[in-house]
């Protein structure tokens, strides 16, 4: 290992230090002065990110993931805004969650602190960078930050950003540090630094994730891929159901929370389906699709047993015609990813039974699985999407980069007494 990582987390977790001794109200002048420099540099950062672009056109990426990587001035506005709703946000260090008196008259207190420093390693998405180191300081923390290599001029324009606005407001820039040389080398020293790095985040595709979760020493959240299914039940509402698939399909479809998967209980397959395969041909979305389905619609791919565990990030949908609620909660438990699930019907009971079933880190009821968003779940931003049973799941804003700790207060107790 060259320890060019090492030093970088070495400053990083000293400067954590002074992040989380600043209080909530430096933090969040430093987060409002972080937004307000992205929008002062819009120039130098669309600059960088058009000649990430103009690299990664002359590879030949796919559309999706052009997609991810291009930055234009709405979505730096959107970078900003977000760093300023997380600037809103209430301060999660030094909460206190839970406070009761022993018999013997102990205060025992849990009360919320930081973790310390994150590693987030991440692909094409430069809004990553922000995100992450929005919701890094608002809870305290320092962000070590490492992207992919197409996007590596637009993250280091915005970590520059990120880290002058810092040292403007006093605080060290080191906080927010980028490992901005691209070699696979620097992720595995990233990984191994167990006494420095004190949780690492992978966000991106399946490859990466397993990448970092087979090679780590220290602890990882997960999120390995997002095989999202819409469940059409018999009493659904044909135009919401097919409001929720068009949105969850083509609004943005190289996204995680993008559905990937539609189920159709046979009670409605014949309405629906030729409903649904023409709306999705009309927006360029090719189906490939059970043979009950084809049986309702001439000309649709074939569905493999792959196709229903994929996570296609792309226009491609898998279709099935299933019998009831119950094949449906069963096929979505053989090939889902407890990452989204969604739920169209009118019945309350089959709602439920939806929601009690399956374990998945989000579920919908007649709302569109693109809502599974830490910004449009009210988390100002999300550092990512845990489908890993830890101490978060799901959408992970500030808070979930905070651990629990006890706090006692007495009056001079002592477990054993003299002579007793």
């Amino acid at each position: 290992m060259s320890g060019y990582v090492r030093e970088l987390a070495l400053a990083a977790r000293e400067a954590q230090q002074a992040i989380a001794a600043a209080g909530a109200a430096r933090r969040s002048a430093a987060l409002e002065a972080m937004a307000d420099r992205i929008e002062a540099d819009t120039e130098a950062i669309l600059a960088a990110n058009a000649d990430d672009l103009a690299e990664a056109d002359s590879t030949g990426v796919t559309a999706a993931l052009r997609d991810r990587l291009r930055l234009d001035p709405e979505r730096l506005r959107a970078v900003a805004d977000g760093v300023r709703q997380v600037a809103a946000l209430p301060d999660p260090v030094g909460v206190v969650t839970r406070r009761e008196t022993r018999p013997n008259g102990l205060v025992v207190e849990r009360q919320r602190l930081p973790l310390g420093l994150i590693a987030m390693i991440y692909e094409a998405r430069p809004n990553v960078t922000a995100d992450a180191a929005a919701l890094c300081l608002r809870a305290g923390n320092a962000a070590l930050l490492r992207g992919g290599h197409e996007a590596r001029r637009s993250n280091s324009a915005i970590a520059a950003s990120l880290r002058a606005a810092l040292s403007d407001a006093g605080l060290p820039g080191a906080a927010v540090t980028v490992i901005e040389d691209p070699a696979r080398e620097h992720v595995l020293e990233l990984l191994s630094l167990r006494e420095l790095v004190d949780l690492a985040i992978p966000r991106g595709g399946e490859g990466l994730i397993r990448f970092v979760a087979e090679h780590a020493r220290v602890p990882v959240v997960a999120h390995y891929k997002g095989v999202c299914h819409l469940y059409v039940d018999a009493s659904a509402d044909p135009d919401l159901a097919l409001r929720l698939l068009i949105d969850g399909k083509t609004t943005r479809p190289g996204v995680c929370n993008a559905l990937e998967t539609l189920l159709v209980h046979a009670h409605c397959a014949s309405e629906f389906v030729p409903l649904a395969v023409a709306a999705l041909h009309a927006r360029g979305v090719e189906v490939r699709a059970c043979e009950r389905s084809r049986a309702l619609v001439e000309g649709l791919v074939p569905a493999t047993e792959a196709d229903y565990a994929a996570e296609f990030l792309d226009r491609l949908i898998a279709l099935r015609v299933i019998d009831d609620l119950d094949d449906a909660i069963a096929h979505i438990r053989n090939y889902g990813s407890n990452h989204t699930e969604v739920i169209a019907t009118r019945d309350p009971l089959a709602a439920q039974r939806f929601v009690d079933a399956l374990p998945s880190a989000v579920v919908m009821v007649n709302a569109s699985s693109r809502f599974s968003d830490g910004g449009e779940l009210g988390l100002g931003a999300e550092i990512g999407i845990s489908t890993t049973r830890l101490h978060a799941y799901g959408p992970m804003g500030a808070e979930a980069l905070t651990i629990e700790r006890f706090v006692v207060r007495g009056e001079g107790q002592v477990r054993h007494p003299p002579g007793g």
